[in-house]
């Protein structure tokens, strides 16, 4: 299976590490440190040293309780370092879920559009499907970042992600986006609660039937800590495992903070031989 996207036709036969740089001053692990542009710049390419395939630059936190911030803010702490990233021989996505980014750093040359919204604000399914061949992540979330963990309720969490990303799917390949430029994302942490987050872990592999492969964002999250008692400074080893539990239950792609454990770790599965168990 491969992943399309603007410079890059990606293969998912082995899985994939992507590198977070948050270029915000309110992220819930980095908080701030990468908000200079000559931090970020350096922070992907010791990314890439690290192992890490390919980029994911966000100029706008999602952690929950987040305000949104103006497309222009976001845009002036993403381009530089964008504009850098593109340079370093990687795929390199941006985090958003605005049209007015979109259409900018897609133009500016960005692989892939990240979208915690699925594409479904105004005017976003638009610039995507102008687009000739970038990558989409489209993720799932129930509410907004400012309110979303404010008792989030299911009947079956997983039947329920399922079906919206399923109808995300549908939609977006209705507006002439091939389906291979797509890849999906179950939203961990986002407008639900640790009790769901588990049930996705646990049941990931029914997600594999929606057709498309499957992006994991587990690194550093609060249902971590629910389970270890841990702070986020102290969930190296617990993101560690739950990328492994996540590509070991079919994940091609995981979004991960700790780029070198994770690498080194993945290494040690392929060569256990648990990728074919």
């Amino acid at each position: 299976m491969h992943w399309q996207t603007t410079r890059f036709r990606i293969d998912l036969s082995r899985p994939q590490v992507m590198g977070i740089v948050n270029v915000t001053p309110d992220s819930f692990f980095d908080g701030g440190r990468l908000a200079t542009t000559a931090a970020a710049i350096a922070h992907c390419e010791q990314l890439l040293a690290d192992g890490a395939q390919l980029l994911d630059i966000g100029g706008e936190s999602t952690r929950p309780g987040s305000k949104p911030v103006p497309a222009d803010e976001e845009l002036a702490r993403v381009l530089p370092v964008l504009e850098a990233a593109l340079r370093l021989g990687c795929p390199v996505s941006v985090d958003t879920n605005k049209a007015e980014v979109m259409a900018a750093v897609l133009a500016r040359g960005a692989d892939i559009v990240n979208d915690v919204n699925a594409l479904q604000a105004p005017g976003a399914l638009d610039v995507v499907a102008a687009h000739a061949s970038c990558g989409v992540c489209l993720m799932h979330m129930r509410g907004t970042p400012e309110a979303m963990q404010l008792r989030p309720r299911y009947d079956d969490v997983v039947d329920e992600v399922g079906a919206f990303l399923r109808e995300r799917v549908a939609e977006v390949v209705a507006h002439g986006v091939a389906a291979e430029r797509i890849v999906l994302d179950p939203g961990i942490g986002f407008g639900k609660s640790v009790e769901h987050n588990i049930a996705l872990l646990r049941r990931q592999r029914e997600l594999l039937a929606l057709g498309r492969p499957l992006l994991l964002g587990w690194s550093r999250k609060s249902t971590l800590g629910a389970i270890t008692g841990r702070g986020v400074g102290q969930r190296q080893a617990a993101s560690v495992a739950a990328a492994l539990a996540a590509v070991q239950s079919g994940a091609r792609i995981v979004r991960v903070h700790d780029v070198a454990a994770t690498v080194d770790a993945l290494k040690v599965w392929q060569v256990a031989g648990l990728a074919h168990g």
